[in-house]
Order: C-alpha cells, then sequence, then structure tokens
C-alpha cells in the first residue's frame, strides 16, 4: 500500500514563500504524473499543480501560475512545490496524489496509486 506523506506547511506572512514535500513510501512513483491538490474551508478540494513522469512537463491553476514551481524527484520518491508571493486565498491543507489529466485544463488525482495522506496545512496571513 502506498504512503504519502507532505510536509513543509505553516503559517507565513503575505507574500512569503514555502516549499512544500510529499514523500512517496510503497510503491516507486517514476512512472506516475504527480500533482498538487488543495481544500480551503468550506470548499472542495481543487487542483494545484501537476508534473510528468520525467520532470520536463508542468502544468498549474491560474490561480497559482507564476508563483508556484512543481519539480520532482524520482531517486527519492518525492515531490516538491514551491510557493512564492503567497496569498490569503491560498490557506489551505495542501495534499499530493498522482494525477491525470481530463482535459485541456483540467486535472483530478488518481487515487487508485495512493489514499490521501494526512496534508500539510498552510496558513497565509494578510
Amino acid at each position: 500500500q502506498v504512503q504519502l506523506v507532505e510536509s513543509g506547511g505553516g503559517l507565513v506572512q503575505a507574500g512569503g514563500s514555502l516549499r512544500l514535500s510529499c514523500a512517496a513510501s510503497g510503491r516507486t512513483f517514476s512512472k506516475y504524473f504527480m500533482g498538487w491538490f488543495r481544500q480551503a474551508p468550506g470548499k472542495e478540494r481543487e487542483f494545484v499543480a501537476a508534473i510528468n513522469w520525467s520532470g520536463s512537463s508542468t502544468y498549474y491553476a491560474d490561480s497559482v501560475k507564476g508563483r508556484f514551481t512543481i519539480s520532482r524527484d524520482n531517486a527519492k520518491n518525492t515531490v516538491y512545490l514551491q510557493m512564492n508571493s503567497l496569498k490569503p486565498e491560498d490557506t489551505a491543507i495542501y495534499y499530493c496524489n498522482a494525477a491525470y489529466s481530463t482535459g485541456p485544463t483540467g486535472w483530478a488525482p488518481n487515487t487508485a496509486f495512493a489514499s490521501w495522506g494526512q496534508g500539510t496545512q498552510v496558513t497565509v496571513s494578510s
């Protein structure tokens, strides 16, 4: 059973930065697209960013484009999310999972890869 462990969240002021990590154990993830998703209080989980198996292609939600950068290290079974210029509306619990494209701009989690981890809380104060 694959386990996903997210880390790196915290409390930061608007304009600040955080780097999130997601480590996968139990199965190599080098053949999977991986993604970050987030869920704010009272809202549905939404797509943030995705990366292809080699790291050569990345995809972002419009709301984070130009501010967030997704990357991966297949040797460490780890995917990262560098978040810069954070805004209060980025406040959410952030999760990672395998991801698949649902269309030109849509991405969904591939929960057949792994169940959701506990996530990591990101809080951005104004």
